[in-house]
């Protein structure tokens, strides 16, 4: 790979007992070349207009960085790389049980490596918008308190959270230009991250208000974070949407884990095109409170990791009951997700496979493979269901949905109150703000949904997906369905079903693809279940060549 700017310097300094790590400045690049050449990709939502981030400057993250490394160094980093990358929480917990490692060094191994890469306009990702600038002091802090307060797994491990998502001490920007200064507290789910001993490493990026702003434009873009790219192949590989930057973090090793968000696909698309385990719960299991909210009736947070193991963990450090979203249920909150079964509860399941989706080889191959070991693979053809109507609920959602989340969630000395304020703030600055436009804004400027018609919406959307998937179910005594990637993401949506996608595979180019597991709400302990006994099967996971 070409390097066009090779302007990373970690080097060791000589002092009496300590290294040190200077960090090189970032200076924008001339990405004209790129762009032409992105121009001719078969994917018109792969052609770019910018990849670079017009708003923000590198390299305040990377000054974040570089005071958090005055005692680490390039021999570091390779002497503890062996015991993170690619390794799961219990293993990494394991070596710091035996002093082998300390979060304090876990944390600055990933603020090196993303150093490394991120500084570099050959392997830059984008997938960053900020960096926590006490995240070595509060691993330090862990470290000397874990005898006592270790009570989760989760303790001690660096996190992202797709910059939707609330935390204090951050500003939570959506990745708009309009959200640039807003700072607020913590999100419910970031609070019981902490609460379980989570470190919130920083902010991932993200498409644009979760995807929610243009039409046809690439995914994992948005004005503050610039365009974010597929480790397995920048500009070249799709990353999916909108949690773009939570699965190109994670596919890159630059933390444990990354928190997404979905309304429909946006979880489990990036997830698999970027061969990373997601997990779209049932709405209403996890907390949507302090997320900027596309729909209030579909939003949920999920876990993003490179294992099923880590996923059940993440789940289970965010869950708890939070009496202020209607959606949920004191009584959701028994699961168990990481505990999982020591026989094989594949070989108990009978699985629903999608007919047409036998055309994919990839699919095919894992379909085979799941037969010949014992799985009951019953294939269904199921019948195309009406959701006319989805992107009304959308538009009528968030129409409603984001001016309260302004309100009560979002910095009052913004001044903004509604969609209109957004759509007009853009207009004025449409060059950096907004260069492949806001025709989904428009979409809900125009919605003219009122109270009742939305009710009635929701119910029919609703009834619409679960018979989708509940008639081919019921008739054939299914226990979930198989399909690809996000491929049945608006159907699960609908029918507020979870949803797991696993690495299952690469095409001959090398592009990730995921098999995803569907069942009914609620499930996601058996979900897990399946996912976890079919990656100890057929695990396939690479780390990309790049990035290895």
């Amino acid at each position: 790979m070409k390097k066009y700017f090779p302007i990373l310097f970690l080097f060791l300094i000589a002092c009496e007992t300590k290294p040190e790590t200077t960090i090189g400045t970032w200076f924008p690049y001339d990405e004209s070349s790129l762009l032409a050449e992105n121009q001719g990709h078969p994917s018109s939502r792969m052609r770019y207009k910018l990849i670079q981030s017009t708003l923000s400057d590198k390299n305040e993250m990377l000054h974040a960085i570089e005071k958090q490394l005055v005692d680490f160094g390039a021999v570091d980093y390779a002497r503890l790389k062996p015991l993170i990358l690619e390794q799961s929480i219990p293993t990494i917990q394991k070596y710091i049980s035996t002093s082998e490692l300390s979060y304090k060094q876990l944390v600055q191994w990933y603020l090196y490596r993303i150093a490394l890469y991120e500084n570099d306009s050959a392997t830059a990702l984008n997938n960053i918008i900020a960096i926590n600038t006490e995240a070595v002091k509060e691993a330090t802090q862990k470290d000397e308190d874990r005898a006592n307060d270790m009570q989760h797994q989760i303790y001690g491990m660096p996190i992202f959270l797709k910059d939707n998502i609330n935390a204090e001490g951050f500003r939570t920007t959506a990745g708009a230009a309009v959200l640039q200064d807003n700072k607020t507290g913590d999100a419910f789910i970031t609070r019981q991250l902490k609460e379980n001993g989570a470190i919130i490493l920083g902010k991932a990026n993200l498409s644009e208000w979760a995807n929610f702003l243009c039409d046809g434009c690439p995914n994992g873009y948005s004005a503050v974070g610039g365009q974010t790219l597929n480790p397995y192949g920048p500009r070249k590989f799709d990353t999916g949407g909108s949690s773009s930057g939570s699965g190109s973090t994670v596919a890159a090793n630059y933390a444990v884990a990354a928190v997404g968000t979905e309304t429909s696909g946006s979880i489990l698309s990036p997830s698999s095109a970027q061969s990373v385990v997601g997990l779209k719960p049932t709405t209403g299991l996890l907390s949507r409170s302090g997320i900027v909210p596309i729909s209030s009736t579909l939003d949920t947070p999920g876990p993003m990791t490179k294992s099923v193991v880590d996923n059940a963990i993440l789940l289970s450090a965010m869950s708890g009951y939070d009496a202020t979203d209607e959606a949920m249920n004191q009584k959701d909150q028994t699961q168990k997700y990481a505990e999982f079964s020591e026989e094989n509860v594949l070989l108990k399941m009978r699985f629903g496979v999608i007919t047409s989706f036998l055309s994919d080889s990839i699919y095919a191959l894992n379909i085979e493979k799941l037969r010949k070991m014992g799985a009951t693979i019953v294939q269904v053809d199921l019948e195309d269901t009406n959701l006319d109507g989805f992107l009304d609920l959308l538009n009528a959602d968030m129409k409603r949905d984001l001016p309260a989340y302004l309100q009560h969630n979002g910095d009052s000395s913004l001044g903004i109150k509604s969609v209109n304020d957004i759509v007009a703030l853009n207009i004025s600055d449409s060059a950096k703000s907004i260069p492949y436009g806001q025709a989904r804004f428009y979409g809900i400027l125009s919605d003219s949904t009122s109270n009742e018609a939305l009710d009635s919406l929701r119910l029919r959307l609703n009834a619409a997906g679960v018979a989708y998937f509940e008639q081919a179910m019921a008739a054939n005594n299914l226990d979930a369905f198989l399909s690809i990637n996000n491929w049945s993401a608006g159907y699960a949506a609908a029918a507020k079903y979870p949803c797991i996608t696993v690495p299952m595979g690469y095409s001959g180019a090398g592009e990730p693809k995921g098999i995803t597991f569907i069942a009914k709400p609620k499930q996601e302990a058996m979900l897990l279940n399946m996912a976890y006994h079919f990656e100890q099967q057929f695990s396939v996971r690479l780390v990309p060549l790049e990035y290895n």
